[in-house]
């Protein structure tokens, strides 16, 4: 094999069965070097020779990833849809300032980019759209600099923290609750097939609509599945994919799945599904801590503290807000 050899971030994990966050890890120690060829990593064949050597005579890190991480392959988000500024001024009328990349997909979100382009901000919100793990991949790329996560870590019960530190090795941030709500089973009107609990999701004749891999539902289910001991390859539909909450609970409500994981929220605006609530999780933001950031982190807070972002969410069905604005965690 040639000596130019390459190889992307999806081929290194294949080749050494490991997740594409640990890859993300290996070459953020600086245990594998590589470079950019666009927006796309690329590892040497020479250098991962090198790696794979180490390994075997114990100078480099080991393969093992922290529970919950190992089986999480992740794509890199949807393109930014940016709102329209021209040279001078946003749409408020302000004057332009720095493009502040919000990623996740919650229109809570949407909302929170509202709110910071009218506030006196110089910050312009431009919106991304992608789940929990590709949108702190995003962060880590320095393609974002907002993000939100809503990732259970199965053997702690903790949400977003275990994974927001195994990513952001070596960067500073603060962690800062956005809201809790619910989420559980979408099933068909009136629950046909009894489904209650995920052990019920081996019975025969049950069919699954999945979420995209990265997305904080799928890592939801995944983790489930494994502390139950439950293979995927024994849940019929568990490879058919969508990449909303309102995407599943329509499949279900058209009878083209008869179970799917999703937040109650969408289960109130789709007609035709029950929903079936199994846990409360937490959707928190991630900012980094950057010179360029110290105003911005500090407007966020507040928008996320004051009586009119609060009274906003509070019309949308199924969020509590009891804790939104608390700093959860600072590097």
């Amino acid at each position: 094999m040639s000596e130019n050899t390459s190889y992307t971030t999806e081929e290194i994990a294949r080749l050494l069965k490991i997740s594409k966050l640990k890859v993300y890890d290996l070459i953020k120690k600086g245990e594998l070097p590589s470079y950019r060829v666009g927006k796309q990593m690329r590892v040497d064949l020479s250098d991962l020779e090198a790696y794979k050597q180490n390994s075997r005579s114990g100078t480099s890190g080991s393969l093992t990833t922290a529970p919950g991480l190992a089986e999480a392959p992740v794509s890199m988000p949807k393109p930014v849809l940016p709102l329209q500024f021209n040279q001078t001024q946003g749409h408020s009328g302000k004057a332009a300032g720095v493009n502040v990349v919000i990623t996740g997909q919650d229109m809570s979100l949407d909302i929170l980019a509202t709110h910071l382009e009218r506030s006196e901000s110089s910050a312009r919100p431009l919106r991304s759209y992608a789940g929990s793990l590709d949108s702190l991949i995003a962060m880590y790329h320095g393609e974002s600099d907002i993000v939100s996560t809503h990732l259970l870590d199965g053997d702690t019960g903790e949400y977003n923290l275990p994974y927001i530190r195994r990513l952001l090795v070596g960067f500073s941030y603060i962690v800062v609750h956005m809201l809790s709500r619910s989420a559980g089973f979408y099933v068909q009107k009136g629950n046909p097939k009894g489904i209650h609990n995920w052990s019920d999701l081996q019975q025969g004749g049950i069919k699954l609509i999945n979420r995209e891999r990265g997305a904080g539902a799928r890592v939801l289910l995944d983790e489930q599945l494994r502390l139950h001991g439950i293979s995927s390859s024994s849940i019929s539909g568990y490879g058919n994919e969508e990449n909303s909450h309102f995407a599943i609970a329509g499949r279900v409500a058209r009878g083209e799945a008869d179970v799917g994981i999703g937040t109650e929220k969408a289960a109130k605006i789709i007609d035709g599904v029950d929903f079936i609530p199994l846990i409360q999780e937490r959707y928190d933001l991630v900012i980094l801590k950057t010179p360029e950031h110290e105003a911005l982190i500090g407007t966020v807070i507040d928008i996320l503290r004051s009586t009119a972002f609060k009274n906003e969410l509070s019309s949308i069905h199924g969020y509590d807000l009891s804790e939104t604005g608390n700093v959860i965690y600072e590097t």
